[in-house]
């Protein structure tokens, strides 16, 4: 089997674990989780593998760094505890912006992180997590499992990374960060010294942002400190933990950059390909189980700590200027093209990508933007 031809194979097998009834799974042509822990307690010849896997996240945020430990939990469960990872925090394997790195060296079998973090290798990365005004969680899903778009992606980390990946959680809309000053119009931008990863960070600096990239367990201290005057993270919940409402007093709404992030486990391919067929299914269905998981976690625990943080007498909340959302949404569009003119990979992912959007936009701007206006009118 060519490789082209397995990673067809590799993503059409995640779209069928992403249907995670039994009915689903069944139609799909995929085991249940039920059906894999008898497989595999039937095959007494699988082997018993263990695996670390890096991380980019410290253990403290129990919600995005628990999307590793899910996977992880999920594969030991769905083998007998023949095949166990553990899953290890930012710094003890890779430093945290550097997983992709030893995942692609095979200095480690296995990863857990965001993959936007890995655009000066190829920007085509960004599309594994979020695009600024792109894709919320729901279309981020959609695309990935149903619109060609894991696909695309897995050819292309195959052929560049020598990697196969498969989106292991979501941390749905994201606030817009922590600033140390109020943001009136574009030119509050200019010189501020901030924290933001991806394609949003390059938005940031045609907007005259210095942009440092930091893992998230060095944000505070730069952040107190004043080596840098912003940072955006996740959201309430996350930020709260951070304790970035200690260190800066302006929370600004919404995080037009990260509509939907996934984020994503990355397997070396060599390492991939020497694993049972059916560990490779359960690696799968572990990774969706995360990716499920993860988005109802954030859904659950965010509203409470936004609910403290509002009540809290020394942060202000409040929404970007239209002005600043105009320009940047105009910038990364300018973004996009420019990208898309050298990079071959980048124009191709991009024109189906932009489609989707389109097509996926249309019918939630109908159905869900009309049910939502009308309740946030009527209570």
């Amino acid at each position: 089997m060519d490789r082209r031809r397995f990673l067809k194979v590799a993503a059409t097998g995640a779209v069928g674990a992403a249907a995670l009834t039994v009915a689903g799974c069944e139609q799909a042509g995929v085991m249940t989780p039920g059906q894999l822990e008898g497989a595999v307690s039937e095959d007494a010849s699988l082997p018993e593998i263990e695996w670390q896997m890096a991380t980019s996240w410290p253990p403290a945020l129990d919600t995005i760094f628990g999307g590793a430990e899910t996977v992880a939990q999920r594969v030991e469960s769905m083998t007998q505890g023949k095949f166990r990872i553990e899953a290890r925090a930012a710094g003890e394997l890779a430093p945290g912006l550097e997983v992709l790195n030893v995942v692609e060296e095979g200095a480690v079998p296995i990863g857990h992180t965001a993959s936007y973090y890995y655009i000066g290798k190829s920007p085509i990365t960004a599309f594994g997590t979020a695009l600024p005004f792109g894709l919320t969680s729901r279309q981020q899903d959609a695309w990935l499992y149903e619109g060609g778009g894991l696909e695309m992606l897995q050819t292309v980390y195959a052929e560049k990374f020598n990697t196969i990946q498969f989106p292991a959680g979501n941390t749905g809309v994201q606030m817009g960060g922590w600033f140390n000053k109020e943001i009136n119009s574009v030119a509050d931008m200019e010189g501020l010294k901030m924290r933001i990863p991806g394609l949003g960070g390059r938005v940031m600096d045609r907007l005259g942002v210095t942009v440092q990239v930091l893992p998230g367990g060095e944000i505070f201290q730069a952040l107190q400190t004043g080596a840098i005057d912003a940072a955006e993270w996740v959201g309430p919940y996350d930020d709260e933990k951070l304790s970035f409402h200690k260190a800066a007093s302006f929370y600004y709404f919404p995080g037009w950059w990260e509509p939907g992030p996934s984020l994503e486990i990355q397997v070396n391919l060599d390492e991939w390909n020497k694993l049972p067929e059916q560990y490779q299914e359960v690696l799968k269905t572990a990774a969706y189980a995360a990716n499920a998981t993860m988005m109802a976690r954030y859904d659950a625990k965010n509203p409470a700590a936004l609910s403290r943080l509002i009540q809290d007498a020394d942060i202000t909340m409040l929404p970007f200027p239209d002005d600043v959302l105009q320009a940047a949404e105009e910038s990364a569009f300018e973004l996009f093209d420019e990208t898309a003119a050298g990079d071959a990979d980048f124009a191709s992912i991009l024109k189906e990508w932009s489609a989707f959007r389109s097509a996926i936009q249309a019918w939630h701007g109908l159905a869900e933007r009309g049910y939502l206006q009308y309740v946030g009118r009527s209570r």
